[in-house]
């Protein structure tokens, strides 16, 4: 019998502190930058975004996102035979151990699943509900949790008003099961390393201390023009693999960077806006944890419901890009 993989509870965490664009232009004041809500809103579409409090870590997030997925699918934690985390922001340095084992810890889950990070930055949530999805299929695994989490206000500049301005933090989870009816229809996964330049932290570690930068640093327009074009694209990728049309679409669930981005590929695909879930303009980008934080926040206010198509996509560096077509 055909196994097939099906999303069967979401979650999200926001840390507790908001910061609105009025309280980071009085932060940025105080080391004479000039900013206003109306330059933010008017470049990104951003109004506010949540800060972590000090201590307060990706793991800590993404177990409170999860705790809420797997409470939603009506599961207990031991059920999951998988986790998948995506941050670019991990607990460890290097990433060791990998805040997913963390997060293992943190739900109690003690069955000895398997448990890993991956790193696509922005992509990261895409590119994990894929490689959840193929082990799902393969029979290796039942029951998935899937999670993006982020801690981005760590490591911007806030002498960069051109970047510090677009970040927040967030996590957000979703559970993935085995099922015998079709739920992810379509992933498709991309890269290209010869734009690794233009979205980085040009940052190494050698002898205990920072070789270069540990802050983040991005080259805007670039990203912007690479990012409108690869997403319409793998958008119809997964669209042709599914035997669908964009007009089939219910919801859009593009990463949240920069409304003008998600407003271009909604543009190309030609889907109205209404048809796109919009969380940018109070969270920020939150990299990895963006598509899942809206993906449940549509669950639970009632837009998404069952039989629903929906098209998550999202483009980050690397460059990487990809895009998981589901029917709920």
């Amino acid at each position: 019998m055909t196994k097939y993989t099906k999303i069967v509870g979401t979650g999200s965490s926001l840390p507790p502190r908001k910061v609105s664009n009025s309280d980071l232009a009085k932060m940025l004041a105080e080391r004479g930058l000039e900013t206003s809500d109306e330059w933010i809103v008017s470049r990104s579409g951003i109004s506010s975004r949540h800060f972590a409090d000090p201590g307060v870590m990706a793991s800590d997030l993404a177990t409170e996102a999860a705790q809420r997925a797997i409470e939603m699918a009506g599961l207990k934690p031991d059920d999951i035979d998988l986790i998948i985390l995506a941050t670019s922001t991990p607990d460890y340095l290097g990433g060791f151990p990998s805040t997913a084992c963390v997060v293992q810890r943190k739900l109690g889950i003690t069955n000895h699943c398997a448990a890993m990070d991956i790193q696509a930055v922005c992509s990261g949530f895409v590119y994990a509900v894929s490689v959840a999805d193929s082990f799902i299929r393969s029979g290796m695994h039942k029951r998935a949790l899937v999670i993006g989490a982020e801690v981005f206000s760590r490591i911007l500049d806030f002498n960069d008003r051109t970047t510090c301005v677009l970040f927040g933090d967030g996590a957000g989870a979703v559970v993935l099961s085995q099922s015998d009816e079709p739920g992810i229809l379509a992933t498709r996964m991309h890269a290209d390393g010869r734009h690794t330049d233009i979205l980085c932290v040009p940052g190494s570690v050698s002898a205990g201390a920072v070789a270069g930068t540990a802050f983040l640093t991005m080259d805007g327009q670039a990203v912007f023009k690479l990012a409108v074009s690869v997403l319409e694209q793998v958008a119809n990728e997964v669209l042709d693999a599914a035997g669908m049309q964009a007009s089939q679409i219910d919801w859009l669930i593009p990463h949240q960077a920069n409304i003008r981005i998600m407003q271009g590929t909604a543009k190309k695909l030609g889907l109205p806006l209404e048809k796109m879930v919009v969380t940018v303009d109070r969270h920020g980008n939150t990299s990895a944890a963006s598509i899942p934080l809206a993906f449940d926040e549509a669950m639970r206010d009632g837009r998404i419901h069952p039989g629903q198509h929906i098209l998550m996509e999202g483009v980050g560096g690397g460059f990487t890009w990809g895009a998981v077509l589901v029917r709920l």
